[in-house]
């Protein structure tokens, strides 16, 4: 039994690995071409300035008196740049908005399994491309844009990344730090002739990174005084900045300045999802090369961002946030990043058509390099009678796009090589796509055969071995034929030799292989499946087809849940109802009352707000009350049943009481320290650890009777739970807890009127194998 629990562990490894596989393989690829507009950029220097965190409408919006926050930026909009709204992707976090800004694509999805903090695969980038790029801020992202750059020209200025405390000091230090350090610099630069020279070449980039915003809106929510006080403190440092470029370079007017930032923040602190406070960010753009403001009596976008903003009257220009690198290479007039999937947004541009109209060519002609980068790799590893071409992009289609485009560019028909150009861009990246899934519906499909398979094989040795469907079980173990065997090895072999042929990784063998010997194992099994067949065949028509128009509605009440939470409520009070139509009720009244109560009291968590919106420590305070009394509770009944409970169990449930209890002081100190300013408290980080590793062992130490084991279980989770709470979600597992015990006492019901013997003892054997458990006696030795 131990081996076919370890190869289904090592089964479910392998379907759960394919994820990565199927979803989260890097879209990069290498090898293409650099492409520079060959035309004189209007800027010699570009300025990133990045507020992490920051939300579009809270920065464009009025505050209570109708003044704006930030009345420089604002300024900017009306009478010296454009502006619009950057829309970002998910996952919105800190790493994939950055990449997406600075790399001009969206994040290697790879990335996920190292928490978004290093480069799976290496990338290009607009500071890798500049002749040099200055950065100041936070540590977690300045140094992977160094990382992956060809020689020694980006330079990183990072603090100490024990500053980065969400709840013990100002967090607008952080950004008074960076303002400083960069002023600090420049007035280095005018005493040092090397470094002089180098911040007055050409095609170079200075790097802002402000996680002041970021760091107020987890500790304070972005409603907060902090949050805005800090969009106030970020708008004076960009105005002192400004000026100190002007004055450094003799106002020559050839800097360009980008203000945006890499994501936002929902009403609760949080970020990394899809929510449009999350994925709607400012760009604010002025300087060298960008138009300037320009009045409007209509605007193309229907929200009522504008009118809120009273922003109506000077036209908005939103791109995807992947639009801005394109813009930036093309600003300073570097080779745009080489992945980049951005569509270069001319109507920031404040410069002749015929430069708009290269720079787009130049656009295209670097996403059409990694498209057909693509198509190669994957026609190489396809057999030619297997491969299916992009149809959309053929090679033909390709030059006839070029060749109108450089047409039209002879007859100053730019506005024709512009639109020539994003429908390129727009099939390439199309194509980018196609080639990139190419293999995922055959992995989809090998995966879905073998879990299909596995599931299969589990359910035949559950019917033989634990249900009276077949006649006989010493029939059923006999060896296969050997035209069965023959019969698989050949399949085994076919699989291998087409995946030999084309070059698979090796992923792809276990993937196409596992099946085999799962479905081999099912038809071994070939005479359970004729009883099983046998035995529907005599079920009642109508109530078999009941049951299947049943199972179905669960199957899609799930389905529709990931869309409408409130689904689960309804599953649930279904749930509620289901003792009165059985025998359970005329044997078990109060426990179907409280199998219904505890049902219906689960159905309200769907409709509760998302957790963590407004926290609510008394909830989790009233969580862990409750928990403590019910464990009193069954610690003083094992007592007074003179059960067979020795010291030493008694000790494990007192131990975890105690963990409960410490989990309520540590979510209480640590809820005021924070609202204090004073950050987590030492004590409470190690007394947080020390609860995390002993709910794993001392579990293991309580007795082996099944429900006194439970509750060993539960008082542990509990324990863990709490920490990580903040409201009524405590609530939910000791509601949930409490249904399952009572679901457990139902089918102890069942199974005992269906006159199944039960065991005393909980083992591993037991556990895996017998069907029959001990009576619904918390008190059982």
């Amino acid at each position: 039994m131990l081996l076919f629990f370890t190869l289904g562990l090592l089964v479910h490894f392998v379907f759960f690995a394919s994820i990565f596989d199927i979803y989260f393989t890097s879209p990069l690829v290498h090898g293409m071409a650099p492409q520079i507009t060959p035309l004189p950029p209007p800027a010699k220097r570009l300025v990133l300035i990045v507020a992490d965190g920051l939300r579009a409408d809270t920065l464009y919006e009025l505050d209570e008196d109708g003044n704006t926050r930030a009345p420089f930026i604002r300024n900017i909009i009306m009478h010296e740049g454009s502006w619009g709204i950057s829309h970002t992707r998910v996952p919105t976090e800190s790493r994939p908005g950055h990449v997406a800004l600075i790399a001009g694509f969206y994040e290697d999805v790879s990335a996920v399994a190292k928490g978004w903090k290093e480069n799976p695969v290496e990338f290009d980038s607009l500071f890798n491309e500049s002749k040099y790029t200055w950065s100041w801020g936070s540590p977690d992202i300045l140094p992977m844009f160094a990382k992956g750059a060809s020689g020694d020209h980006v330079y990183t200025y990072s603090y100490d990344a024990k500053r980065e405390d969400f709840g013990s000091q100002d967090a607008t230090k952080l950004d008074s730090w960076v303002f400083d350090n960069v002023k600090d610099f420049f007035h280095a630069a005018r005493n040092n002739q090397t470094l002089f020279s180098k911040v007055n070449e050409e095609k170079t980039v200075f790097f802002l990174h402000l996680l002041g915003i970021d760091t107020n809106g987890h500790a304070h929510r972005p409603s907060s005084r902090e949050y805005k006080d800090n969009i106030k403190k970020v708008d004076d440092g960009v105005k002192e900045l400004v000026s100190m470029f002007k004055h450094f370079y003799g106002n020559d007017g050839k800097t360009a300045f980008i203000f945006t930032s890499d994501h936002g923040m929902t009403d609760w602190g949080s970020h990394g999802a899809g929510h449009p406070s999350e994925t709607l960010t400012p760009l604010v753009t002025w300087g060298a090369g960008i138009k300037y403001p320009q009045k409007v009596s209509a605007q193309q976008f229907n929200d009522e961002f504008l009118k809120e903003w009273r922003l109506e009257n000077w036209k908005r220009r939103d791109v995807n946030q992947a639009d801005i690198a394109p813009l930036m290479a093309s600003l300073i007039g570097v080779p745009f990043p080489l992945n980049s999937v951005g569509t270069l947004p001319v109507d920031y541009l404040n410069n002749s058509d015929l430069f708009k109209a290269e720079s787009m060519l130049t656009n295209a002609l670097q996403i059409l390099e990694q498209f057909k980068v693509k198509m190669t790799q994957k026609k190489e590893s396809t057999l030619p009678f297997l491969f299916t071409p992009f149809k959309l992009l053929s090679e033909s289609e390709q030059l006839n796009i070029l060749r109108k485009a450089r047409t039209s560019m002879k007859q100053e028909q730019f506005s024709e090589v512009v639109y020539l150009c994003k429908e390129l861009i727009d099939r390439a990246l199309k194509g980018l796509s196609y080639y990139h899934t190419y293999d995922r519906f055959f992995l989809g499909i090998s995966v879905v055969i073998g879990f299909v398979g596995w599931t299969s094989y589990v359910s035949l040795l559950i019917i033989k071995y634990h249900s009276n469907v077949i006649r006989d079980v010493s029939k059923q173990d006999k060896k296969p034929g050997h035209l069965l065997t023959s019969s698989f090895v050949a399949i085994g072999v076919l699989v291998t030799f087409f995946l030999l042929i084309q070059a698979c990784p090796w992923t792809y063998y276990v993937y196409c292989l596992l099946p085999v010997p799962i479905w081999y194992a099912v038809l071994r099994e070939f005479q359970v499946i004729q009883d099983l067949v046998t035995s529907l065949l005599t079920f009642p028509v109508s109530r078999l087809i009941g049951y299947l128009f049943i199972f179905n509605l669960g199957i899609e009440v799930l389905v529709l849940s990931f869309f409408h939470r409130y689904m689960l409520t309804a599953g649930l009070t279904a749930f509620a109802s289901w003792p009165y139509f059985t025998h359970l009720w005329t044997r078990a009244k109060i426990t179907s009352l409280c199998w219904t109560f505890f049902s219906l009291l689960l159905a309200v968590f769907p409709l509760m707000p998302v957790v963590g919106r407004k926290p609510d420590i008394s909830l989790v305070m009233s969580s862990g009350l409750l928990v403590l009394l019910l464990s009193l509770f069954v610690v003083i009944s094992l007592i007074k049943r003179k059960t067979s409970l020795v010291e030493e169990k008694l000790l494990v449930y007192l131990l975890q009481m105690l963990s409960i209890a410490l989990s309520m002081y540590v979510v209480y100190s640590t809820h005021a320290s924070l609202f204090k300013k004073q950050g987590l408290p030492l004590p409470n980080q190690i007394v947080s650890w020390a609860i995390l590793v002993s709910s794993l062992v001392v579990p293991l130490l309580s007795s082996t009777a099944l429900l006194q084991r439970l509750c060993s279980i539960f008082l542990s989770l509990m324990a863990t739970y709490l920490l990580l709470s903040t409201g009524y979600e405590a609530l939910f597992p000791l509601v949930l807890s409490c249904l399952m015990f009572f679901w457990i006492h139902m089918e102890q019901e069942t199974l005992q009127q269906s006159g199944v013997s039960c065991k005393q003892k909980l083992n591993f054997g037991s556990f895996i194998w017998m069907t029959s458990v001990e009576p619904f006696s918390l008190f059982s030795s």
